[in-house]
């Protein structure tokens, strides 16, 4: 599935709750399934510009990068679980030319808080710069 259809899938799934307590509680439940190794909850994968922390990895597998990553706060670790149902599994080349208006689609940047928000700015950094270095490394 290309980066663009999960984007869509992604806003169809929201539009399915008609307030934001309930999609809280359904970015919260895309948190609860992330797997993050213990071993790597470290300075080395701590995505900086965050208010909580979060740790995030990327590989580069078959040419197709994948992510996880996990925060110590609910919504935070749903807002990364939303993040890698888009992009992880895309190639780099993928991600490079995607954009992420999907997220003003479903509301996020009107219904997180500043610091959240950075916070979500600072993740979808990280993925696009990991994008960048392993589109570097695979050209």
């Amino acid at each position: 599935m290309s980066i663009i259809q999960r984007q869509k899938e992604v806003i169809e799934n929201f539009s399915f709750f008609e307030d934001w307590s309930d999609k809280y509680a359904y970015l919260i439940s895309l948190g609860k399934s992330l797997d993050f190794p213990d071993d790597k909850k470290d300075a080395a994968h701590m995505v900086k510009g965050c208010q909580s922390q979060v740790w995030f990895d990327a590989t580069l597998e078959k040419g197709k990068l994948v992510f996880k990553g996990i925060s110590d706060a609910a919504i935070v670790s749903g807002l990364i679980g939303l993040l890698l149902t888009v992009y992880s599994g895309a190639t780099p080349e993928e991600i490079l030319h995607s954009d992420t208006a999907f997220m003003d689609e479903i509301g996020l940047s009107k219904h997180l808080s500043v610091t959240r928000n950075n916070g979500l700015h600072a993740m979808v950094n990280y993925i696009y710069s990991m994008a960048r270095q392993y589109a570097d490394i695979s050209a």
